[in-house]
Order: structure tokens, then sequence, then C-alpha cells
């Protein structure tokens, strides 16, 4: 057995990975990630153009995610001239193609307010070279971080934050992961992002980050979702793993389910921003085993995982 490596992934290039998500590469034979770029290490200027201007990198892991390899950025994604921004991806796998669904900002805006974020579709045959397919209509020009689920009764729903409803959690479905249909709010019990939805001993979850760690909800239908506390919530002791864990996805197969989610290891205990300190601004993406225990989810960060993690030999997903 190999231990997981903590923390499991620093980007070499900007050292700002977040966001992650985890997709069995069918044509390599190993598991592919996915995360936001963030460049942590732009000039130090007062402002937040470092979030801004990122690329969807990839890392590969042969090994049951012992350890990953830097890959590179995903290709095709810019659809008009200029340095423009990706946030969030998920991606999917339908059997014959991969669907990625990416948070997109024209430009590198140096405010948070004041410009669109949308989602837009693309799809791909060996999850490096995409080719765009639309831009999604949803609930309104503020739409960040989806997760897509394949639903068991067939099609698929998308869940996603609508920053112009108070930050909340919305849901939309599909029949061919090309027309959506917004359902409308799905989660409204607080501020929050990056929401991530699983099946897991039974019953449906969802992990959303609330910034102060990971709120977890239950749901037997997929309609009605009941907060169930936190995870993540409470300072690891590994590497890298001292502060809250953000935006997260889940991988559950036979060998377990296992949250992956990144850090900001180099903030104070707030979790307070300081401009131009480029240790602040950096991520590491960590992982950790989620367990069911009574009527929520449990999560010891520190646990010591042993590779493989991961099926060696992976799952349609």
């Amino acid at each position: 057995m190999t231990a997981v490596a903590r923390p499991l992934f620093r980007d070499p290039v900007h050292d700002g990975a977040t966001d992650p998500t985890v997709i069995w590469n069918r044509h390599a034979g190993e598991w592919w990630m996915f995360y936001t770029s963030r460049r942590a290490d732009a000039p130090p200027l007062n402002d937040v153009s470092w979030v801004h201007g990122s690329d969807i990198g990839i890392a590969s892991s042969s090994d049951g995610g012992a350890s990953w390899l830097y890959r590179g950025v995903a290709e095709g994604l810019d659809i008009e001239p200029g340095r423009h921004t990706y946030w969030a991806p998920e991606i999917i796998d339908d059997g014959t193609e991969y669907h990625m669904f990416v948070s997109v900002i024209r430009g590198v805006p140096t405010q948070w307010a004041g410009h669109a974020r949308v989602i837009r579709h693309y799809t791909s045959h060996d999850l490096f070279s995409w080719t765009y397919r639309s831009t999604l209509s949803l609930s309104s020009d503020r739409v960040i971080d989806t997760c897509v689920l394949r639903l068991p009764m067939g099609g698929y729903r998308m869940w996603y934050k609508d920053e112009a409803d108070h930050a909340h959690t919305y849901a939309a479905d599909s029949e061919d992961l090309t027309r959506w249909t917004v359902r409308g709010p799905a989660v409204e019990c607080s501020a929050h992002e990056g929401p991530n939805v699983f099946e897991l001993g039974g019953s449906y979850w969802m992990l959303v980050d609330e910034w102060h760690g990971l709120r977890v909800l239950h749901s037997r239908d997929l309609e009605t979702w009941e907060p169930r506390g936190l995870v993540l919530d409470r300072p690891g002791q590994g590497p890298d793993d001292g502060g809250y864990g953000y935006h997260a996805d889940v991988v559950t197969s036979e060998l377990g389910a296992y949250v992956f989610y990144f850090t900001h290891p180099g903030r104070s205990d707030d979790g307070a921003v300081h401009p131009g300190d480029d240790n602040d601004r950096r991520s590491s993406i960590q992982a950790a085993r989620l367990r069911v225990s009574g009527d929520t989810l449990v999560c010891d960060r520190d646990e010591a995982l042993e590779a493989p993690i991961l099926p060696l030999e992976g799952p349609f997903r």
C-alpha cells in the first residue's frame, strides 16, 4: 500500500489549484482531476485580478490517487480573442463523450462585482481538447459552480449557485445534457456556493461551501434537502490542511467515499485575505474519507489514507 500525498496536489505553475472535480478517463485508463488554476503568483496588486484570468488545470493519477501528474490546461475553451476567466469545472461522461460545464467571465476583472458570470457547455472525446457547444440560459447572468447528476429514472439534474438570488443553489433538468429547464431554488438555508451531489448509504447528499466549512444536506428524493451539520469546518493537522475545507467533489466507489477539497494554507484563522501576499493566495488540494454516521456525514481529515482511494480500473460515471 502507498500513502496518499499530503497535500494531494499543488499547481506547479501558479500554485492556485481550487474547485477540483475528478473523473475516470476511459481512453487513458487513469483518473483525471480538473480544477480552477488561480493565478496566485500574479503581481501583488490590491485587487482580485489574480482570481480571474484563470485556466482549467488538469492533473492525472494512475496509482489510485496516491500521486498526481500535472497535465497542463484544458484546450479549446476560448471562443473569442482575449484573456478570459474559467472557474469550477464539472465533467460528466455519457458513455460516448465527455461534457464539461464551466463558469466563464469575460476578461480579467479587477473586482468581484459588476460583470456577468455564465455557464458554458463543451464536449470532448479525450478530456483534453474541448469543443464549445452552447452558453446555458439559466435563472440569471450571475451563475457559477455547476454539479450534474444522472437521475435514477433517466435524464440529468444540474445544481448551481445563483449569485443574483442571495447566493442560493438552483436546479435545472435536462434529458440530453444540452437543453436545460430551470426548476428554481433548491437550497435556501444559507448563502453558499459549490454544490456537489452524490449517493451514499442509500441516500442522496449535497455538500455546499459556506466559507467556514462544508454544509451537509440530506435528501431521499433529490427534491427536498435538509441541513445536517458541517464537515471540514475544523483545522486538520496535515501539511497545508490547517484551515477550512472549500468547494469539494466527492467520488464514491467500492473503496468508499472520498472528498476532494481545497484549502488556503497561508491564511489566518479568520480566513481574511491580505492584499499582496502570495502565500495568502496560494491553495492546495486535499483528500479525505467521508462516512455516514447516524443521520449525517463525518470526515476525519487527519485520518491517514493509503492508495488506492480510487479504483485502479475506474467505474463508468
